[in-house]
């Protein structure tokens, strides 16, 4: 018993003196809980999410609740550039093998770029709905339609509380 107890000693001391050593910078880990907790994204009762870029500009896309109720996508049509949206007009639309949704604009304002990868490779919104499955970026007409959005939070308590979301 003594043995296990002196072992037991030295299995800590040695983990402090590792813990206590610096690591070279090339070693450093880190973890990346949720893309959503770095940028404010701001969400529709339709599963769409917005989020600033800038003054003017912002990314829109549709929430990982979408995306999984969707299933699949196989086709993703988006709007062109140049395109004069306001606030809730469908502007697009995601078909997977389950279902088609349309896709509405959570903002007014001028769509400046479209995701062409998500048009030629649609799974991207399955796989990375708030990174590379964005849908298009928007030059905000009026910022004030951001505050009318519910946060993050809000958002979940939404999902949580809607019976057919």
């Amino acid at each position: 018993m003594v043995f296990i107890t002196k072992f037991a000693r030295v299995g800590v001391q040695m983990a402090r003196q590792v813990r206590a050593m610096p690591l070279p910078a090339s070693q450093w880990r880190s973890f990346h809980v949720s893309c959503i907790l770095d940028k404010e994204r701001r969400f529709t009762d339709k599963h769409e999410w917005v989020e600033m870029v800038d003054d003017k500009k912002a990314i829109v896309g549709i929430s990982s609740y979408a995306q999984e109720a969707l299933g699949d996508v196989v086709f993703a049509q988006l709007p062109e550039p140049g395109t004069e949206l306001k606030k809730d007009d469908e502007c697009g639309a995601l078909e997977s093998v389950k279902a088609a949704s349309e896709v509405y604009s959570p903002v007014s304002g001028k769509v400046t770029e479209k995701n062409g990868e998500v048009e030629n490779t649609p799974a991207l919104v399955n796989s990375s709905c708030y990174e590379k499955g964005w849908l298009f970026k928007v030059e905000i007409e009026d910022a004030t339609e951001l505050k009318k959005l519910m946060t993050e939070e809000q958002y979940k308590v939404f999902l949580a509380n809607s019976e057919d979301h």
